[in-house]
């Protein structure tokens, strides 16, 4: 059986204030309840800044992927209190969170006992762990959302799409994240509308500058072919 697993890394997450991490810890474990009340995802947290999730329906590994990177950017944080390390603690704001998406079989999976252990977590933890997002003289950021398996032709299909769906989503506002993550639940406009105080015209706005479109059809084209090949 291959498996999804989302290896994530908050950016920038020692440049908040402690109220803040702690803060953004306590959003992620509510994260992680919604998911797997949805997705029956297995997930926690380490070291208060890093997730691992195990997707069990590997075709809604992108589902949930941009679910997690809506939903961080979305955190209403301020920092324009932060002095010293404002531009790092910025980087939150635009990027939120690195995940990498890792296909594979898992030679040992208890969710009781919080064992994860095989390729899938192997390869979603050493993207993560490879990819850097800053160096000491300036800060550069590069792609937050990657795919990667043994399979060559997904790992080529996929990655672009994802190039193209980072580029939509940093540059997203809160509000469009919040819109997208509630979409991404499948939550109705109307519903969403009522959930954000806000009328469903704008609902239908926020969709649109996001490229919602383009993102339900790269979910759907990932859920399409790995259910095709599980």
């Amino acid at each position: 059986m291959k498996y999804s697993v989302i290896s994530g890394d908050i950016i920038s997450s020692t440049s908040l204030s402690s109220a803040d991490r702690i803060f953004v810890e306590e959003k992620l474990e509510e994260l992680l309840t919604e998911l797997k009340n949805s997705f029956n995802i297995y997930g926690r947290i380490i070291k208060g800044d890093y997730i691992e999730c195990v997707v069990p329906k590997a075709e809604e590994g992108l589902r949930v992927a941009l679910a997690i990177k809506s939903y961080i950017k979305a955190i209403p944080l301020e920092i324009k209190t932060y002095q010293k390390e404002k531009k790092r603690a910025k980087q939150f704001k635009i990027h939120g969170i690195r995940l990498a998406i890792g296909y594979g079989e898992l030679s040992r999976f208890n969710a009781e006992e919080g064992i994860i252990d095989g390729e899938a977590i192997y390869l979603s933890g050493r993207e993560i762990s490879g990819s850097s997002t800053y160096n000491k003289e300036r800060i550069v950021i590069k792609n937050t959302l990657f795919f990667t398996s043994n399979y060559d032709d997904f790992n080529r299909n996929f990655q672009p799409i994802l190039a193209l769906i980072d580029v939509l989503m940093t540059k997203a506002t809160s509000r469009q994240c919040e819109v997208v993550y509630l979409k991404l639940m499948d939550y109705q406009e109307e519903q969403i509308a009522k959930k954000l105080g806000i009328g469903q015209s704008a609902v239908n706005q926020h969709s649109t500058s996001v490229g919602w479109n383009a993102l339900d059809e790269a979910v759907r084209y990932f859920n399409h072919v790995i259910s095709n090949a599980n």
